[in-house]
């Protein structure tokens, strides 16, 4: 009887060894890079940061993340093999929790720059966007140039944010898109600069309260991010992603969250390499 704690210590030294190793094989930091070909931090599984909040884009619906970007994502997953498991974060902290290797995929239609280009890597651009100028009901604001010295509040780190301070406007930043729907119907905000498709969906739903005042093409497309030099991942997402563009699932979920948009004639998604079929 005197020797059953020393086994019961033993064993849990066991037991926290094989957890252990059982954790390190998971975020990919031991095992055979055969089984993990593109550096995930689980193999067989995509973890992908997101928003919750930035309809038609990325959203939680029904307790599920969906949205264009994030359906895209799984389609071009599967056609890799690999699960997505998404996880909702701040749009501030996106960028560099991707390259801290927090997730292995930003998904939230980020806009390519170069000062981004710093932090991570991108993909092939997958689409387009508008700045979108929301004000609210009965505002006399018609357009970007009249923003001059008004209140004009932008989610922090976003290219909306860069495109207001490009301005010379000392914007409001807000950590998500609620804080800023939230401002414009409390009247504390002049305008939002924000995508034009987050914007016409949030006035769709606002009840009147809020309206879309104007919009303007963005100069640079959307794609998702890797850490820096996890080449294998951004190769294979954009080989998934010309699959499915190809396969016309991207036509079918641009119909499906952007109905009537028309597509520049100068956009191409994906490496320019396949063409998507025709809208129906």
């Amino acid at each position: 009887m005197r020797f059953l704690p020393a086994l019961t210590r033993a064993a849990a030294v066991g037991v926290t060894a094989v957890l252990a190793a059982t954790a390190l094989t998971a975020c990919g930091s031991d095992g055979d890079p055969a089984d993990n070909p593109y550096n995930l931090l689980q193999p067989g599984v995509l973890r992908a940061g997101t928003l919750t909040d930035a309809p038609p884009n990325v959203y939680l619906k029904d307790g599920k993340f969906t949205g264009f970007d994030n359906d895209l994502l799984v389609a071009a997953a599967d056609k890799l093999g690999l699960r997505v498991e998404f996880v909702g974060t701040d749009f501030s902290g996106l960028l560099a929790q991707v390259n801290n290797r927090k997730f292995d995929v930003g998904s939230s239609s980020i806009t390519i720059t170069e000062a981004r280009k710093k932090t991570v890597d991108f993909g092939n651009g997958y689409d387009f966007g508008y700045f979108g100028l929301d004000v609210p009901a009965g505002s006399t604001l018609a357009s970007f140039d009249e923003l001059s010295g008004k209140r004009v509040v932008v989610v922090q780190g976003t290219v909306q944010d860069d495109y207001a301070t490009g301005r010379g406007l000392d914007p409001v930043r807000v950590p998500d898109y609620n804080g800023a729907i939230n401002q414009l119907k409390a009247g504390t905000a002049d305008a939002w600069i924000a995508p034009a498709e987050i914007g016409e969906k949030t006035a769709a739903d606002s009840g009147g309260r809020i309206k879309v005042a104007a919009k303007e093409l963005s100069p640079a497309p959307t794609a998702y991010a890797v850490a820096k030099g996890n080449d294998p991942l951004r190769e294979a997402l954009n080989r998934a992603l010309d699959e499915v563009i190809a396969d016309g699932t991207w036509t079918r979920l641009q119909e499906q969250y952007y109905p009537g948009r028309p597509i520049p004639a100068d956009f191409t998604p994906g490496s320019g390499d396949v063409s998507a079929p025709a809208a129906s």
